[in-house]
């Protein structure tokens, strides 16, 4: 088992153990633990009480984070030339089509976001295996394949995500950096909480929300209390 360095133990002090914490002071008690030269990413963890290989347990959705994830989203737009101005005036890092399908099939995916066209959609199906796993297919559910793309650009820039639970039940999102207020991480938190609670699944049988933890890139995890949410 490694090692706690000691900026990790003095973090861990400060973390009362098997202590459940409100929303509210756990996202205050994440900005006084986090202890790196660098921004730390805020990260939010909850644990479903789903089964995920059922289609009707499945949970995924889109949210608009109230602040922003704190990240420079780059945005590719695979449109035909009639959208190629709307996207980039949108404020999308890349634009384009044929050449950067081709560039995807020699392997690059230097992006965050694709956002592409119904009549596009065909094309990108061969290139299901190197986007797919990446998390970048674009997918009508969550608008990224929308006719409308100038409002699909500047939804992902203003801070809005995707989620889905993993084959382990759990949501895993960055909500932030640690250089935000509390009162921005309570607010980004408390968002995606509140999406999950509407998306619950009417196959889901007994406890719905079973876990929640905040997190920092390097620091340990605060254990929320599901009830309080």
């Amino acid at each position: 088992m490694a090692k706690l360095t000691k900026k990790q133990k003095e973090a861990a002090s400060k973390i009362e153990k098997n202590k459940l914490y409100s929303l509210k002071d756990a996202s205050a008690l994440i900005k006084v633990i986090a202890s790196a030269k660098f921004d730390e990413s805020v990260d939010i963890a909850v644990r479903l009480g789903v089964d995920p290989r059922k289609a009707n347990q499945m949970v995924r959705g889109v949210v608009t984070l109230p602040h922003g994830t704190g990240k420079d989203v780059k945005v590719l737009a695979l449109v035909t030339p009639d959208k190629e101005a709307e996207a980039k005036e949108a404020g999308a890092d890349y634009v384009g089509l044929d050449d950067y399908l081709q560039k995807i099939k020699d392997g690059w995916t230097d992006v965050d976001v694709i956002i592409t066209m119904p009549s596009v959609m065909g094309k990108l199906g061969p290139l299901g295996r190197i986007l797919g796993p990446r998390g970048l297919m674009p997918n009508p559910k969550t608008g990224t394949v929308t006719m409308d793309v100038a409002k699909a650009v500047q939804e992902v820039k203003a801070g809005k995500i995707d989620f889905k639970v993993d084959k382990t039940g759990i949501v895993h999102a960055g909500i932030g950096k640690v250089s935000f207020g509390a009162e921005q991480i309570f607010d980004n938190a408390h968002e995606i909480i509140q999406t999950l609670i509407k998306l619950k699944p009417t196959a889901a049988k007994g406890t719905y929300i079973k876990g929640i933890h905040l997190t920092s890139t390097m620091s340990p995890a605060i254990a929320l209390d599901p009830k309080a949410v």
